[in-house]
C-alpha cells in the first residue's frame, strides 16, 4: 500500500473518531462534560481530517 493511502486512511480513521467525539459532546453522553460551544471544535477538526484523508485518498493513483 503507498504512503500517502496509509496517511490518507489514518487521517480518516481520526476525522471519524472527531466527529463523533464531537457529536457526543454536543449531545453530553458520555460524560464528557464539554458545553455546546467548546464540542464545535473537537467536530470541526474531525471534518478536516475526515475530508483530507478522503481527498489524499482519492487522489493518490495506484502503481503496479
Amino acid at each position: 500500500m503507498n504512503q500517502k493511502r496509509t496517511f490518507g486512511s489514518i487521517l480518516t480513521v481520526l476525522g471519524i473518531i472527531g466527529i463523533i467525539v464531537g457529536a457526543l459532546g454536543f449531545l453530553g453522553i458520555g460524560g464528557m462534560g464539554l458545553s455546546k460551544l467548546n464540542s464545535a471544535v473537537p467536530f470541526g477538526v474531525g471534518l478536516i481530517f475526515f475530508f483530507a484523508g478522503i481527498n489524499l485518498v482519492k487522489a493518490t493513483g495506484d502503481r503496479a
